[in-house]
């Protein structure tokens, strides 16, 4: 087929694609290939479009684009695969992101780490979020700024050059050989990234990687109005965020959280966790200049967490990692406290960041006995009052918990909490996260606003939609499947009592920490440890295969969680910790069920699987 049939192509792909490439974060997860991702997708789409077959039916059975839309999904892959095809260059040298400053920020990041010299132009203006100084002090990139009157005026340079350009139509691009890495930017819907030249490929997986871990891709609903624009070759119209979703989801994550200070709702969980990070390290560069930042972090918990806090170390001078163990045979409290006398002795600046409950175990601490460590004042070696830390807590699991709030455990300490949106605040229906602080934290709360902003990372209007939309709702849906969850724990234990399982007691449910996930180690048998630990695996797998054959419109193998229906499994050691040191990793199952599934289906089910063992 010829390039001009491929617009017309996918204006009928838009016609008749599924709803879940739009309104779920995770569509046909019971298609993926983690190796393959996205390649798996495109090149399958590839096929249909050489056939001309655009039929529901047809993109219904297609996998799923990446793992997560946090990373990318079918419309952003289809947009990237349609700007390549008009201008004959690999598709996955087109990566388009929700946010103007980060495609920058990730050359800018691979040329720090590789010593290379980096040299931004641009014609008429840079964004507003775009800080060069800050990006350039507490970031630690280094690059020359230059306006230009038009790209012709681009000559060799020793180094990257990375030309920026305000577009108001989709898939306009300057191929210019003296530019290397072309950004498009597009109203509100984000920008698009061209790697130019086979010189510079070598950049993809790591522009790719920066977009899964400090941002997201180009939105899918701001996907479509972009294949859109360029099926019509037609201009962008600006759009900005409805005011009135915007204080409604901000209203309700006071009222969830218990708390008065200004809530920040981001792209993504990591997003969010993102700006809470390089925020805290402004605040600690501006406050106690030249001393060491400290981020603790327990080493197995969610991949995504672990790798951005050692990506970011990585490339600030002065920012280390400290190992916190949590889980298992490790009570957290001891080990912050343990943590916090070592990183006093050396005066530096400690950032905590913890799970509670934990993941993948569901343990929480003894909360009296944590706000006693954190408050704990402590002396430096020449006898000053050490550093307070802040305390950085992933509320995924029990969004609904008061931490923060007056009179709560954690008011009076310094304590961020926030919150993956693609979890229960959305029902899975967009990735948006968000934090709050409580009122200790309100200059830090300044600090990481700016973060968010320089980053371009805020909400897009359509996830501030859908949060408010689905928000009011979250405590009740946290309820109805907290007793789901509760309900088959006990089933499991009536009818498996060899199996362990990790859950919350009744009476840390009484406190109110009623989350809908469990982890289960499953029975094993052999003659030594390495003959019990492949046996284990295999029967996690089985498990899993089983429920997902059996019950295939609600079990999903899948990581998610705070779903409107359905159940879901995984086994953390190859989901979220992918990114973790194998010795830390978790070879057990995780499940988690949503308000609105066939339970009986899935005890039946189980019961299967014992039966086979």
């Amino acid at each position: 087929m010829k390039d001009h049939t491929m617009l017309p192509y996918i204006k009928d792909v838009l016609q008749n694609m599924p709803t879940g490439w739009l309104n779920i974060t995770t569509h046909r997860l019971d298609i993926y290939n983690e190796k393959l991702a996205k390649t798996e997708f495109l090149n399958q789409f590839e096929a249909l479009y050489e056939s001309n077959n655009s039929k529901p039916e047809a993109l219904n059975a297609l996998p799923t684009a990446y793992d997560y839309i946090r990373l990318g999904h079918p419309l952003s892959c289809v947009l990237e695969w349609g700007i390549a095809h008009l201008h004959n260059l690999k598709s996955e040298n087109v990566i388009s992101f929700d946010s103007k400053t980060v495609p920058v920020l990730s050359v800018l990041r691979k040329n720090l780490l590789d010593h290379k010299n980096t040299q931004i132009l641009y014609t008429g203006k840079l964004p507003e979020c775009f800080d060069a100084e800050v990006i350039e002090t507490i970031y630690g990139y280094n690059f020359d700024l230059k306006q230009i009157e038009s790209s012709a005026d681009i000559t060799e340079f020793e180094g990257s050059t990375i030309f920026i350009s305000q577009e108001d139509k989709i898939g306009t691009i300057d191929l210019n050989p003296n530019i290397d890495f072309f950004i498009s930017l597009h109203q509100h819907l984000g920008s698009i990234l061209v790697v130019n030249g086979a010189k510079n490929e070598s950049y993809v997986s790591d522009i790719q990687h920066v977009r899964r871990r400090e941002t997201v891709a180009m939105t899918p609903a701001n996907a479509i109005i972009a294949l859109k624009a360029l099926i019509a070759q037609s201009s962008i119209e600006n759009k900005t965020i409805d005011e009135a979703n915007k204080t409604s989801v901000l209203n309700a994550i006071k009222t969830v959280t218990n708390t008065t200070t200004k809530p920040l709702v981001a792209s993504s969980g990591l997003s969010i966790q993102y700006a809470i990070l390089m925020g805290l390290i402004h605040d600690a560069k501006e406050n106690h200049k030249g001393k060491a930042i400290k981020i603790i972090v327990p080493p197995n918990c969610y991949g995504g967490t672990n790798d951005q806090a050692r990506r970011v170390a990585a490339c600030i001078d002065n920012v280390d990692i400290v190992d916190l163990l949590v889980d298992g045979d490790n009570d957290m409290v001891q080990s912050i406290d343990t943590v916090l006398n070592t990183i006093a002795e050396q005066d530096a600046v400690p950032y905590i960041i913890a799970e509670i409950p934990t993941n993948p175990r569901v343990e929480v601490p003894d909360l009296v006995k944590l706000k006693e460590a954190l408050s704990k004042t402590r002396q430096t070696p020449n006898g000053e009052t050490a550093i307070d830390p802040v305390f950085i807590l992933d509320q995924t699991f029990c969004p609904n918990v008061h931490f923060l709030g007056e009179g709560d455990m954690l008011s009076t300490v310094r304590t961020i909490s926030f919150a993956s949106g693609s979890k229960f605040p959305s029902g899975g229906q967009c990735t948006a996260g968000y934090c709050v602080g409580n009122t200790t934290t309100e200059a830090l709360m300044d600090k990481i606003e700016m973060h968010l902003a320089i980053c371009d990372n805020e909400a897009t209007d359509f996830q501030y939609e859908i949060l408010a939309k689905q928000l009011p709702s979250m405590t009740q849906r946290i309820v109805d499947a907290y007793k789901n969850t509760r309900e088959f724990v006990n089933y499991i234990h009536e009818v498996l009592p060899g199996a362990k399982i990790n859950f919350v007691s009744e009476d840390l449910a009484a406190q109110g920490f009623t989350p809908s996930v469990f982890s289960l180690d499953l029975p094993t048998k052999g003659n030594n440890d390495e003959e019990k630990e492949t046996y284990k695996r295999a029967l996690n797998l089985k498990l899993i295969n089983l429920m997902i054959t059996e019950i295939p419109n609600e079990s999903k193998f899948c990581v998610s969680y705070g779903q409107l229906k359905g159940c879901y499994w995984t086994i953390p050691a190859t989901s979220t910790q992918g990114t973790t040191k194998e010795g830390d990793k978790d070879y057990i199952v995780r499940a988690s069920l949503s308000p609105n599934l066939d339970l009986e289906l899935h005890k039946k089910v189980f019961l299967q699987f014992i039966e086979s063992i």
